[in-house]
């Protein structure tokens, strides 16, 4: 099976102007794991999409070629969207639950 995000991976860190090994630096991988997901032999972890999204400034929905529409979004999401995006204090302790506070992941 050949893994379709490497395609993605290349596409946006050449539109950084990156090379392979100054991305792997970034995220702290090796060069041949950021080329094996860009020939699609294997998929990043789970772990290391939110920094290759850093790395790159792009959003994983884009990375990830995942675009939701409103409808497809529960009531239940929508409020805890609405929450996240107007109460700094939950977004920080979200942030934190979910590995993904700049301050921890650093």
């Amino acid at each position: 099976m050949k893994y379709e995000i490497g395609n993605r991976i290349r596409k946006y860190r050449k539109e950084a102007r990156l090379t392979q090994e100054q991305l792997a630096g970034i995220i702290e991988v090796t060069k041949s794991r950021v080329s094996n997901w860009e020939q699609g032999i294997n998929r990043p972890d789970a772990d290391v999409i939110g920094k290759i999204c850093k790395a790159l400034n792009v959003s994983p929905s884009n990375l990830l070629n995942v675009h939701l529409t409103d409808e497809e979004f529960t009531e239940h999401e929508k409020r805890v969207i609405k929450a996240y995006r107007t109460k700094e204090k939950v977004r920080y302790a979200v942030d934190i639950l979910l590995g993904i506070d700049e301050k921890v992941a650093e």
